[in-house]
């Protein structure tokens, strides 16, 4: 099965040979990706080199922490990707983003305020968890609306830290 991925906004296409291997472009890769204890982490062992990633689902895509970064992944198999594009479907980010602790941890630091103009990609507050600190970036540009943390606050999974407008 073939499937268009996008990752903070660029299109890679991947195909799922079978159960240890993918394809990306025109690379095949040897994969291993198994659960860890029913959690939001994974073992993700890619070409021999391993890595532990914390993935969650949001309401349209997923997010996936990953060396220290978060990545928001979108996922469509190719026939849905190319049905949405016939019917003019897909595109625009639009309405609030509710940025969600991916894990639970100690805010470290918050750098941004209430009504400040933000750029894709910048960071907009650190968090630590599992004695690494993460941080989480925007989407997208626009206005930072309600901060509902402080740094020094410990907060669980899933929850609500900010939103960009």
């Amino acid at each position: 099965m073939k499937y268009v991925t996008t990752i903070d906004g660029q299109e890679f296409e991947i195909e799922v040979v079978d159960e240890k291997h993918v394809r990306i472009g025109e690379r095949l890769l040897e994969v291993d990706f198994q659960a860890v204890s029913g959690q939001p982490v994974f073992s993700l062992i890619l070409d021999g080199k391993s890595y532990e990633s914390f993935v969650y689902q949001n309401e349209d895509d997923w997010d996936v922490l990953l060396r220290g970064r978060q990545y928001q992944v979108k996922v469509e198999d190719e026939r849905e990707k190319r049905l949405k594009a016939a019917t003019g479907g897909g595109g625009a980010l639009g309405g609030e983003f509710q940025l969600k602790a991916p894990m639970p941890g100690l805010v470290v630091s918050v750098l941004v305020e209430e009504g400040q103009e933000v750029k894709k990609g910048q960071v907009l507050l650190i968090l630590e968890s599992m004695k690494m600190q993460n941080e989480l970036k925007s989407p997208r540009d626009g206005i930072v609306g309600r901060v509902r943390v402080n740094a020094g606050e410990s907060v669980e999974q899933r929850q609500t830290l900010l939103s960009v407008q």
